[in-house]
């Protein structure tokens, strides 16, 4: 079961839009220097289509994207989640921030509107460090993945 530590309305996770972000625990990843270590725990509330419904309910218009930051124990859990996202709210971006490298077999890219990966590499920065190993994507109706992390580059 996929278990959410908490969330927040945040506007720098995607570009352009109001952001309900979801903190999902169990972690597997273990990135040295992770900025989130009590996420990599098995706790927080069980994150399920009520649980989910009820916080669509309570922000309503005020968002444009559900973010699902977290959530590589159980990728698959994660996409019928962003599925049911898809089909209650339909006019809803849908993120996910995964701290692997690649897309994981049998993950459909189209059930997002964005897609980030990379583990965190202290060293190299976040998004907004031009030598970052993170990529941020938008993606296609087709699941064709454009990378636009350059949009979080610091002039």
């Amino acid at each position: 079961m996929v278990k959410y530590y908490n969330y927040d309305i945040v506007f720098a996770e995607f570009p352009d839009e109001t952001t309900l972000a979801l903190n999902i625990t169990g972690c597997p990843n273990r990135c040295p220097g992770c900025h989130s270590p009590h996420l990599q725990n098995d706790c927080g509330r069980p994150f399920d289509e009520q649980a989910i419904k009820e916080l669509l309910d309570c922000y309503g218009a005020t968002i444009t994207c559900v973010g699902f930051m977290g959530g590589d124990a159980q990728p698959a859990e994660i996409e019928r989640l962003a599925a049911f996202v898809r089909q209650t709210r339909p006019e809803l971006h849908i993120g996910w921030y995964s701290g692997r490298s690649e897309l994981p077999d049998g993950i459909r890219a189209e059930r997002f509107d964005y897609i980030k990966l990379g583990p965190w590499v202290e060293t190299l920065g976040p998004l907004t460090s031009p030598t970052t190993n993170q990529r941020l994507y938008r993606v296609g109706p087709d699941g064709s993945m454009e990378d636009i992390t350059a949009r979080f580059l610091r002039k």
